[in-house]
């Protein structure tokens, strides 16, 4: 279900299994990114791509945003 988590959420949904999807471009999760986090660009993302991902498993998708 698509929505927002605070941190204490997005830690206790990992260590419970939740996959953690960052969609930043290359340069900006090179930078710095979460730890454990799959990188899946935005603008490269495919069924094809996202595969990587286990479909019976919570996804928690990652983006910054400047505004």
């Amino acid at each position: 279900m698509p929505g927002s988590v605070g941190r204490e959420e997005l830690i206790a949904a990992v260590r419970a299994g939740a996959q953690l999807a960052e969609v930043l471009p290359a340069g900006e999760y090179e930078e710095e990114h979460l730890p454990g986090a799959i990188h899946l660009p935005l603008k490269s993302l495919t069924a094809q791509t996202a595969a990587v991902l286990d479909r019976g498993r919570p996804v928690i998708v990652y983006c910054w945003d400047a505004l």
